[in-house]
C-alpha cells in the first residue's frame, strides 16, 4: 500500500505529459509571496508557452471584493525542487483585467528600465546579498537562542561552526540546493552575524532576471522553513539592542564599470546615487531606519558616504576594484525586505538614465 510519501514523490513523467505549474506571485504587503498550482502540457521551456491565469485580488489586498480579479502574467520560469520531473515554479506579475500593472506590480516599471536601449547596452550586472533570520514557530524568536533569554555577545557566531554558535544549517543547506537545482544562480551562503541568521547570494545576473531569481529563492526559503517548522523573516531589525540588522546589500557593475577606466565610472555614479540619497532610501524596504543607524556595520540612514573596503558606508568599493581601475560597486543601504524590482531598476535609472540634474 502505498504511503503518503510515496505518492507526494509520484514521478508523472512514465504515464502522462502533463506537469504541474506552480505560479507565484507577490501580495499586497509588498514582501508576501503567494502561490497556486495549475496542471499544464509540458514539457515548458519557456514563459510564452504558459496561459495567463488570475485569482482573487480581495484575498490578497490588491482588489475590492466587487471587482476581485487580477490577472497573472508569466514572466520567468524555474525547475520545481519539491515536485521535480519536468514541474516548474512560474515568477509572475500582476495586472487588471484591463491590462493595466496593479498598484504593486514593481516588475513592470523595472522592466522598462532594463529595456531602455541605453541600459540594455551597459548590460548591468547584480549581485545580491539576501540576509535573513531563522525565528522559533511560536514565539518569534531567533532559532537557537533561549526563549526569552540571549545567546551570548554578537562574535563567534559568523561563518561558524558549532552546535553552540550555528542555528539552523539544514535549512540553510536544503535551500542552497534547491536554487542550484531550480537554476538560480545562486553564488553562496554563509552564517551572519547575529545566531540565527544567514545570508545567500545571487549573482551576478543580468537586469531584471537577478530580481526575479531572488524573489524565487524567498518562495523556495518560505517552503523549506514550511517544512521545517521555522518561521522566515526578512525584518530589517528583528532583534532590538546590540544585535545585527539585516540587509540585502546589492552589488552592480556595468559594462562601462568593468572594463580598462571603469573606476571613473564608478565614481560618477556613486556621485549620482548621492544625489538622489533620499529618494532611494525611501524605496529601499519597511523599516530601514530601525538597522541604518550607524553602528553594526551601516552608515547612518541620513548620511551618504562612500568608501573603499568601508563596510560602515553607504556604499563600499572594494580593495581589487580600486587596485585594478574598474570592477563593481556595492549598495550596502538596501533593508533585507527591499523589493529587488525596486532596488535593481532605481540603480540603473539613477546611473545611467538618471543625468544628475
Amino acid at each position: 500500500m502505498a504511503s503518503l510519501t510515496d505518492l507526494v514523490n509520484l514521478n508523472l513523467s512514465d504515464c502522462t505529459d502533463s506537469i504541474i505549474a506552480e505560479y507565484i506571485w507577490i501580495g499586497g504587503s509588498g514582501i508576501d509571496v503567494r502561490s497556486k498550482a495549475r496542471t499544464v502540457k509540458g514539457p515548458i521551456t519557456s514563459p510564452s508557452q504558459l496561459p495567463k491565469w488570475n485569482y482573487d485580488g480581495s484575498s490578497t489586498g490588491q482588489a475590492p471584493g466587487e471587482d476581485s480579479e487580477v490577472i497573472l502574467y508569466p514572466q520567468a520560469i524555474f525547475k520545481d525542487p519539491f515536485r521535480r520531473g519536468d514541474n516548474i515554479l512560474v515568477m509572475c506579475d500582476c495586472y487588471t483585467p484591463q491590462g493595466e500593472p496593479i498598484p504593486t506590480n514593481k516588475r513592470y516599471n523595472a522592466a522598462k528600465v532594463f529595456s531602455h536601449p541605453d541600459v540594455a547596452a551597459e548590460v548591468p550586472w547584480y549581485g545580491i546579498e539576501q540576509e535573513y533570520t531563522l525565528l522559533q514557530k511560536d514565539v518569534s524568536w531567533p532559532i537557537g537562542w533561549p526563549v526569552g533569554g540571549y545567546p551570548g555577545p554578537q562574535g563567534p557566531y559568523y561563518c561558524a561552526a558549532g552546535a553552540d554558535k550555528a542555528f539552523g544549517r539544514d535549512v540553510v543547506d536544503a535551500h542552497y540546493k534547491a536554487c542550484i537545482y531550480a537554476g538560480i544562480n545562486i553564488s553562496g551562503i554563509n552564517g551572519e552575524v547575529m545566531p540565527g541568521q544567514w545570508e545567500f547570494q545571487v549573482g551576478p545576473s543580468v537586469g531584471i532576471s537577478a530580481a526575479d531569481e531572488i524573489w524565487v529563492a524567498r518562495y523556495i526559503l518560505e517552503r523549506i522553513t514550511e517544512m521545517a517548522g521555522v518561521v522566515l523573516s526578512l525584518d530589517p531589525k528583528p532583534i532590538k539592542g546590540d544585535w545585527n540588522g539585516a540587509g540585502a546589500h546589492t552589488n552592480y557593475s556595468t559594462k562601462s564599470m568593468r572594463e580598462p577606466g571603469g573606476y571613473e565610472v564608478i565614481k560618477k555614479a556613486i556621485e549620482k546615487l548621492g544625489k538622489r540619497h533620499k529618494e532611494h532610501i525611501a524605496a529601499y524596504g519597511e523599516g530601514n531606519e530601525r538597522r541604518l543607524t550607524g553602528r553594526h556595520e551601516t552608515a547612518d540612514i541620513n548620511t551618504f558616504k562612500w568608501g573603499v573596503a568601508n563596510r560602515g558606508a553607504s556604499i563600499r568599493v572594494g580593495r581589487d576594484t580600486e587596485k585594478e581601475g574598474k570592477g563593481y560597486f556595492e549598495d550596502r543601504r538596501p533593508a533585507s525586505n527591499m523589493d529587488p524590482y525596486v532596488v535593481t531598476g532605481m540603480i540603473a535609472e539613477t546611473t545611467i538614465l538618471w543625468k544628475g540634474n
